[in-house]
């Protein structure tokens, strides 16, 4: 089967480009669509199998970052959603996209809660906007479709409403019970998550990252793997070059890929 990619676009949004990129590299045939143009005809979104939540400041994050952009959502185009939901299909929320998605309610979703929200991205404890590279550790229980295979991975971050907060204590024990949480912030030096800044840059619970649904193939992560897809996006590369062979990719593009090789599969 094809990977067909939509990616929305629209009121702030501003990593289209490089998602767009990312998901070509990967092997499918990705389209920019205008909220507004998807909202004046949700069922567009049935003609594709993956759907990206990008990144960026989507309606000045007004109200809170991604609670304009899921309000918007949840009330235009709710049915087209859940059917997309319900047919095996892909979705990823990076940046703004996780925290659109939390608010959607399209993760955790424990119980199958869809669009009822249960966590949340909250300001970042150090009060600043955090620009900088973190090391990632994937855990390999989680049922994740977009984090298959990979142990660590280094990848820039730039937000400043990056905090994974959960209110209610049995949320995250569920997610951790259920393997829930796909990423977790990670020292450089031993590849284990950790609690300590600048490593977990935004004092996010339990060190996570980035977290999926029940079924792995509803994901968000605060880092941007599409702005690693080329070596030469790290900001040492040159060193890098110096002690090895440049690799032929960034380390990001593995994300995409997962994500393409299960839609030809399915």
């Amino acid at each position: 089967m094809e990977a067909k990619v939509l990616i929305i676009t629209g009121f702030g949004l501003n990593c289209e480009i490089e998602t767009k990129a990312a998901f070509e590299t990967a092997g499918a045939e990705a389209t920019l669509i205008h909220l507004n143009d998807l909202l004046e005809k949700p069922e567009k979104l049935l003609d594709f199998n993956i759907l990206a939540f990008i990144g960026g400041f989507s309606f000045g994050d007004h109200l809170g970052a991604g609670t304009v952009f899921a309000n918007r959502i949840k009330t235009g185009m709710h049915e087209a959603l859940k059917k997309f939901i319900d047919g095996n299909k892909l979705i990823i929320g990076i940046c703004n996209g996780f925290q659109t998605i939390t608010r959607l309610g399209l993760v955790p979703a424990i119980d199958g809660a869809y669009f009822e929200q249960q966590v949340a991205l909250a300001h970042n404890h150090e009060g600043v906007f955090r620009d900088d590279w973190v090391t990632l550790k994937a855990e390999k229980d989680s049922p994740c479709v977009f984090t298959a295979g990979i142990d660590n991975i280094e990848l820039p971050i730039r937000h400043g409403e990056g905090c994974f907060t959960v209110e209610n204590p049995e949320i995250l024990q569920i997610m951790e019970k259920k393997n829930l949480i796909a990423l977790r912030y990670a020292s450089p030096e031993t590849g284990l998550p950790t609690d300590e800044f600048p490593h977990n840059p935004n004092g996010s619970v339990n060190s996570i990252a980035g977290i999926c649904d029940k079924t792995g193939r509803i994901f968000g992560l605060m880092p941007h793997p599409e702005a690693y897809i080329y070596p030469y996006n790290h900001p040492q590369w040159t060193r890098q070059k110096i002690n090895a062979e440049l690799p032929n990719h960034g380390q990001g593009l593995i994300l995409f890929e997962n994500a393409v090789n299960y839609i030809k599969n399915s």
